[in-house]
This record gives structure tokens, sequence and C-alpha cells, in this order.
């Protein structure tokens, strides 16, 4: 092919983006959408979609658009943002164009003009009150959760949506949670798309995906920058992500002297009934009880459940596997040592409720004597939304309930925190 050839094919946009870069159709009211919410990690494309989509709505390009827009805001954290990334960036707005139907960009007047008028204002967001006077037809406000004054501006750019007969706005934002956020996901008019990191490596550097990944998967941070979710910390938690976060290792130390596997049954296997909570921890030598491993199951009958926590007990060598009764009885022991006889078990009651078990537990993590080693994630997220009400997200904490039970059982015993007492 020809450079020409070539020009032509890489300006397709409909060709090559991704599900997540293209426009919904409707909001989820089944209505068309007023908020188009680009969510995503870090190198997600949200930037290139940001910048062909105001260049479709610039230049009245289908399936895009179907008339151009005459007067467009660019709305980004720092002016600074706006002109390196969405103007100039290597997927900003100059970037996109071709040749011809590149638009002039004007530093001196923060605005973009091209050949058939269509004009594109640059705003900070650190200046909302810029934002009031002009009118627009739609905006492109990047890195939303990242604005010091969101609120502010965010109200003030809405007053200036006023042009044509549907304004429309698009935000691109790697999430945070802040309320605003929250609140536009939310709405009836708003449309989400969504994306992690991962779903643009081909236009990513080779080892970067790998580098990043392996540092940072299931990590608070890595979930937020590069899975693209919406992390947060309930106020009245016993856990916090920065608590946990402090308490991570790579790995576990070799001195291991005990190694316990923790199980809490479901009372039935009903696929909307509770998760079995399997986890299983080690105390080091210098009296610090590392967790190892969360393997917890849900809708599973209990020859599966009691399959797979033995399956953990044998892998990693455990002294034994703690198992709490106040569901099942004696059938827990029965079916656990139908499956395998030589495997030890300890049976214990919880004779006390879920928040007072916990919080001796929390207080060790307090202490800096326990750490995770490696990443939980369903596990650190029942700890962090786990309330005094017992529940977490407003269900049985059964991955928490196995955790207390495996720190309980090695770093606290029969004389503090949860009372345990063997049947």
């Amino acid at each position: 092919m020809s450079e020409a050839e070539l020009g032509f094919l890489a300006a397709q946009w409909e060709v090559f983006a991704h599900d997540h870069q293209r426009p919904p159709l409707l909001a989820a009211n089944g209505q068309p959408w007023l908020s188009w919410l680009l969510i995503g990690g870090r190198g997600a494309g949200k930037t290139r979609a940001g910048a062909e989509w105001v260049r479709a709505q610039a230049l009245g390009l289908p399936p895009f658009a179907d008339r151009a827009v005459a007067r467009i805001a660019l709305v980004g954290e720092t002016e600074h943002d706006v002109r390196e990334v969405m103007i100039e960036g290597v997927s900003g707005l100059l970037a996109v164009h071709p040749r011809q139907q590149r638009p002039s960009w004007q530093p001196s007047r923060k605005r973009l003009q091209w050949p058939n008028g269509a004009v594109a204002q640059a705003f900070s967001a650190d200046d909302p009150e810029s934002l009031r006077g002009p009118q627009f037809g739609c905006a492109w406000s990047d890195e939303l959760a990242k604005w010091r004054y969101a609120e502010a501006a965010f109200d003030m750019l809405q007053f200036g949506l006023r042009l044509g007969a549907q304004p429309r706005q698009l935000i691109t934002t790697t999430p945070r949670p802040i309320a605003l956020l929250k609140r536009l996901m939310a709405a009836p008019s708003s449309a989400v798309t969504r994306a992690p990191t991962r779903a643009n490596a081909f236009n990513l550097a080779p080892g970067f995906l790998q580098s990043v990944m392996a540092r940072y998967h299931g990590t608070r941070l890595g979930r937020q920058e590069l899975e693209g979710e919406i992390i947060e910390d309930r106020p009245d938690a016993l856990w916090s992500r920065a608590l946990l976060e402090q308490c991570r290792v790579a790995a576990p130390p070799r001195d291991l002297q005990r190694i316990v596997v923790a199980v809490d049954p479901p009372a039935s296997s009903n696929a909307r009934a509770d998760a079995c909570g399997i986890v299983a921890a080690g105390l080091a030598g210098n009296g610090v009880v590392h967790v190892l491993a969360d393997d917890s199951i849900a809708g599973a009958t209990p020859t599966a459940w009691a399959t797979r926590a033995i399956a953990l007990w044998r892998k990693l060598g455990a002294d034994a596997l703690v198992a709490e009764v106040n569901q099942g009885g004696e059938m827990v022991r029965t079916v656990i040592q139908q499956i395998d006889a030589a495997v030890p078990v300890k049976t214990v009651h919880a004779s006390r409720g879920k928040w007072l078990r916990a919080e001796p537990v929390a207080a060790l993590y307090e202490q800096g004597r326990v750490h995770h080693a490696g990443c939980f994630p369903a596990l650190e997220d029942e700890m962090c939304d786990f309330g005094i009400n017992g529940l977490s997200s407003g269900r049985s904490p059964d991955r928490l309930d196995a955790l207390v039970w495996a720190v309980s059982t090695l770093a606290l015993g029969r004389s503090g925190g949860p009372r345990v007492r063997s049947l």
C-alpha cells in the first residue's frame, strides 16, 4: 500500500476502535445518553477514544456523529494536561486527524479551530470560573476523578452545555471513589463503558503489561489504575486498604512453624447460598502470621468444598484443618474424614458475634503481626467492607470468617480474642 493509502486506513477509527471505545447507543434509561463515562485503567485507550469522538463531533463524521458541532469544550485537570495530553499528546486531537482535516492550535487563545469553522476551547478544572460564560454543543472531560475542584468545575460546565438539540459530554477517567463520579455512573441519563489496561495490550510496549502486572496485580493501586475499578473504604470497617497494603509481602518466609487451613462451611450448597470460606495461614518463627491462600468457593456441595480444602491442606503441607461447626455440627468433620481420614481436623464453635471475633484479629494487623503473602482481592474486599452488623456488602463475610479462624488459631489460641473451644 502507498503512504497515502496507509494514511487513509489509519484514519478509519470505526475499523480499529475497541468496543469500549465506541459510543454507546442508549443510556441506562433506554434513551439516548447525555453523559458517556469511559472508565478504564492506564493505557486502556481512553485518550484516543476521547480525541476520536471530538474529531467526529467537530467534523460530523458518521457513525459517531450525524452533524458537526460548532462549539466544543475540552476540560482537563490543568492547562498543562489539556495541552500535553488532550491536544498535543501522542493520542491527542492533533495526532488523530489526517493532515487535511487537522485543526489549527492557537495556544495563546487556548483553542483549536477546524477548517469547517468548528472551535474547541481548552479549560482547566483548576479554574471553574473560566467555564462561566462560554456555551457549547458538546464537551470532553478528561481524568475527572483527579480534578481538585471536581464539583464546581463540573457544575459550571453543565451550565455551558446549552447549544444544539442534544448537548452531550464524554468523560474519560481512571476511577477514584469520589462522590461526583459515583453519581454520574448511577444517573439514568448516563452510559458507562469500562476496560482494563490489558484490553489495549496491542498498542502498549511489550514489557509494560508484564512488569506492571507482576508488581501491582491484585493490589489496591493495581485494581484502580490497571483494572479501572472503584476501590472504596468503609468508614466503620475494621480494616482499611492502606493498612492491608502495609501488611503485604511478596512471599512468606521459609521458617513457618505451623500452617493451618481454616474452613467456614455454608449451610447450603444452593447457588444463592453463602460461599464456603477456605483460607490458609502460617505462623513464622518471629510470631508473625502470614496469610498464604484464599481458595474459597461458592455454590459447592459439601463434598466439593471439603475436597477443595483438603487439596489446599496437602499442597501447603498444613498441620491441621480448622473447621467452624456452627452450621453443620459433626457433619463437617464427617464429610472431611470420608474423603481423607488422615486429615487432622480441629473443630471450633463461634460463641461470639462476627464483629467481636474479628476485632482482636484486626488488632494484630494494626500491630504488624499479620502479613498477606501476595494479593487476595476478594478476601480483602470483604475485610474492607465488613461492618459492625457482621455483613460485608450485605452478605455473610465467609472468606473473612475463615481468615479469622486461621489467624486466631495460630496467634491467639484459647487465651485471646474470639472464644474458640474444641468440640
